[in-house]
């Protein structure tokens, strides 16, 4: 069976061309103009996908088979075409009943043709080659309607995909994108999978209420790792000036420091201006502002002097801390159930932002009698953050069998570089001994860092000691209305 490719190669049809054409005219359709325009982020990203998508075209003509009929009169015209002129001429009359039998295109104009031939003779030299070439341009023809055929329908599967993601990168670009190219791409890349608005508007929600906790979203970016910076002291240094500014005692009017004798009618005591108003003492009191007796106040304060000094030269090194992956682990036992649950899944989404912004991995295990896991940055991450957005928090509480877990994920490779993110109430049971050993054992040798989230002030101590980080968030009636309040 002969493919649409083949077929194109031997008629000289150019499948690369029609494809760019085909790509050229989709992104200057008038929807995707007034998207790019609001986005310019994924525009950038759409663009990167191109060569994709037109591997994926050529791959598809490639695969698809030619009908028999035109595959069938290719394979005629192949046999005819090294045929010398008289076996040709003898030919002719199998040609034109093929031709009519298979209702080709070119029946007619082969039957034309043939009757130009003169009356009772055979087809000439010069007729024998028109006819072939005539004969090439019908299959050339078709072979052209065909590709614009099978790009028509592709293109119209692609533009309904490419409507399906725009829709969702839109509403979800406010939710999880920083405008960042990066942030923009990799959310380009999660809005693969083909969900309905009515799946995605879930996240839409959780977003809204993101954006009323403007708290939630500063934890979750201060959390990621920082650069440091290393100073290192060189042991031939050269000297150089070392400006400083030092606070010395001067006497600048900043506070009430005593009482003193001046002429200074400015901070003169109540007493001396009542001696001006009485006319027996007026003379007294200009004779004690001559002598600079009147009674005052001192004021005295400190100020700021440069002072130079000499010292050895200093260079920064900058050793950029690694940003690994989130690992996110998320109570979902009873009492996480209510304003907590939204709190702990809008935080989830905030380090959604973080991770795509920065081009990490997150990958949400949710706890209580058991772990199930979610990575919200693999290809289908949108679908998995909806099925994780959906979960309901009810049961108990596992810390231990979720620290278990997260441990087993942090000794791989892929995740060794990870931050462990323990959103909870830690309104749980002791951690065992040998547990908080061997966390204790990651954080020493292997400089994996451990993140508290704390939802509530009832928390017990206890079971939090372990952690590097400790963020708190109360949820409590108190401070939400304080917090409503302060916005």
């Amino acid at each position: 069976m002969i493919s649409l490719d083949t077929l194109s190669a031997f008629l000289a049809v150019s499948e690369g061309d029609l494809i760019e054409e085909l790509v050229v005219t989709l992104l200057a359709s008038p929807q995707l103009a007034l998207f790019f325009e609001k986005f310019p982020g994924m525009k950038k990203a759409l663009l990167h996908d191109l060569p994709r998508w037109k591997s994926e075209l050529l791959a598809q003509l490639k695969q698809t088979a030619v009908p028999e009929a035109l595959a069938g009169e290719f394979t005629l015209f192949q046999q005819c075409q090294p045929l010398a002129h008289q076996a040709f001429c003898l030919k002719i009359p199998s040609i034109l009943l093929y031709l009519d039998s298979h209702q080709s295109p070119f029946k007619d104009k082969a039957r034309e043709l043939v009757a130009h031939s003169v009356a009772g003779q055979s087809m000439s030299e010069p007729q024998h080659t028109l006819f072939l070439q005539r004969w090439r341009l019908s299959l050339t023809l078709q072979t052209l309607a065909l590709n614009q055929q099978l790009l028509d329908s592709e293109r119209e599967k692609l533009l309904a995909e490419l409507q399906q993601r725009l829709a969702m990168s839109g509403q979800l670009a406010p939710v999880l994108s920083d405008n960042s190219d990066a942030a923009a791409s990799r959310l380009w890349d999660l809005s693969k999978s083909p969900l309905q608005r009515g799946d995605y508007q879930l996240m839409v929600d959780y977003g809204d209420f993101l954006a009323q906790q403007p708290m939630l979203q500063k934890l979750a970016e201060q959390l990621g790792r920082s650069r440091e910076a290393k100073a290192v002291l060189s042991e031939q240094a050269p000297l150089e000036a070392f400006h400083q500014l030092v606070r010395e005692p001067a006497s600048v009017p900043e506070e009430v420091n005593g009482i003193h004798q001046s002429d200074d009618v400015l901070r003169l005591l109540p007493p001396e201006l009542a001696a001006l108003g009485i006319s027996e003492l007026e003379l007294e009191f200009y004779r004690r502002l001559v002598e600079k007796r009147l009674l005052t106040y001192r004021l005295q304060g400190e100020a700021w002097h440069d002072r130079v000094s000499q010292r050895p030269v200093s260079h920064q090194q900058h050793e950029e801390q690694p940003r690994g992956p989130f690992i996110v682990c998320v109570d979902t036992s009873g009492s996480m159930g209510g304003f907590n649950e939204r709190c702990a899944k809008a935080f989830c989404l905030a380090l959604l932002k973080v991770a795509l912004a920065d081009n990490r991995r997150c990958y949400i295990m949710l706890f209580a009698h058991e772990v199930v896991g979610y990575e919200l940055t693999a290809d289908d991450g949108i679908a998995q953050a909806i099925r994780f957005l959906s979960q309901r928090f009810r049961g108990g509480t596992d810390l231990a069998a979720c620290l278990q877990s997260v441990l087993g994920r942090l000794a791989t490779p892929e995740w060794n570089d990870a931050d462990a993110v323990i959103i909870s109430d830690f309104i749980a049971q002791r951690l065992p001994e040998d547990l908080v050993k061997t966390v204790k054992k990651h954080q020493l040798l292997q400089q994996q860092r451990f993140h508290a989230v704390a939802l509530s002030d009832h928390g017990k101590p206890g079971i939090m000691r372990i952690f590097d980080h400790i963020w708190r968030f109360d949820t409590g009636l108190k401070s939400r209305l304080l917090r409503r309040w302060q916005r």
